[in-house]
């Protein structure tokens, strides 16, 4: 899952976005309101982490702007501004949840995933396809009750055509969800992972389709 960080303190978005990617996540870094306007590809995004103090101007008007173009995943305000009338503001422009720093990275990861629940419209967070079940809170996998071990990108891949399963899917899009925007990509490691994941829950869930990706059933 990819998420974006809008954050200008430099050390504090290293900080934050290298303790995202350990817990499973790609992410990109945005450290302005400009970058964060021109960003190419926010709808493939699961989530926005947004700051409301950038350089060259309020993290509320970049909100406004996302929302008024139509943006619609969830976005999540981490801000040290803390009263109760920014938190109306930042909710009333579209904001999806707001946090005050300084916030556990838990309690963070928390509101993440309570942000993915609602979106899918589920209060369980376990995705199910047939025997297989994934918690993306605990981050297991079982196949028929028994637990299965992925590795990190592993996981992260079955947690991504489970999210969609029955869509087809190019190696490009999967990469994009994957890797960072930054992180050397080569198309054959979609195809390395899908035949290591292949092994561990069984062949037949995945299947290729020539030219066009791949398809999770």
């Amino acid at each position: 899952m990819r998420l974006l960080l809008v954050e200008d303190d430099p050390l504090l978005g290293e900080r934050l976005g290298d303790r995202l990617r350990s817990a499973g996540y790609a992410v990109d870094l945005a450290t302005s309101r400009e970058e964060g306007e021109d960003w190419p590809d926010l709808d493939t995004m699961a989530a926005v982490i947004l700051d409301l103090g950038l350089p060259d101007g309020d993290g509320l008007d970049l909100l406004r702007h996302w929302r008024a173009r139509g943006v619609d995943c969830p976005i999540l305000i981490l801000t040290a501004r803390g009263s109760w009338q920014d938190k109306v503001e930042g909710l009333n422009c579209g904001a999806d949840d707001f946090v005050v720093k300084p916030v556990r990275f838990e309690e963070l990861q928390a509101r993440l995933n309570a942000l993915f629940r609602r979106q899918m419209g589920k209060r369980d967070s376990t995705l199910r396809a047939g025997t297989l079940a994934l918690d993306p809170i605990s981050r297991t996998v079982e196949n028929d009750g028994e637990p299965v071990s992925l590795s990190r990108r592993e996981f992260g891949l079955l947690h991504l055509f489970m999210r969609r399963k029955g869509q087809v899917m190019s190696q490009a899009e999967i990469l994009e969800d994957l890797y960072d925007l930054e992180a050397e990509r080569e198309l054959n490691t979609v195809e390395v992972l899908v035949g290591r994941l292949r092994r561990k829950i069984g062949k037949d869930r995945i299947v290729t389709l020539r030219g066009m990706g791949y398809r999770f059933e």
